[in-house]
């Protein structure tokens, strides 16, 4: 699996959303809405697209299987992401949620 495009569109509210991203994998499929976040002590993750249940909870729609993966996709995204800050340091995409 390799991905093959990683779109990012920075988040302009001030908060512990810094992005929203898209990535294409083998350029044949898209996972939309995977989002950076700011974590409590500072250190950037990924959390993948998600809805909120029945029970009110919040169910990952989809995510990668094992931790090589997720750690994979995780490091390319928040490459990506570094790369968006420097091209652009002021956000494009106001927060809407």
């Amino acid at each position: 699996m390799q991905i093959t495009d990683v779109r990012v569109r920075k988040v302009a509210k001030e908060g512990k959303l810094k992005a929203v991203v898209s990535i294409t994998i083998d350029e044949e499929f898209v996972v939309h809405d995977i989002k950076v976040i700011e974590g409590e002590k500072g250190g950037l993750f990924i959390a993948m697209p998600s809805k909120k249940a029945l029970d009110g909870e919040y169910r990952d729609i989809a995510h990668p299987i094992n931790s090589g993966t997720r750690e994979r996709i995780q490091s390319t995204i928040l490459a990506r992401y570094q790369q968006a800050l420097e091209e652009e340091p002021e956000p494009l995409v106001v927060d809407e949620m």
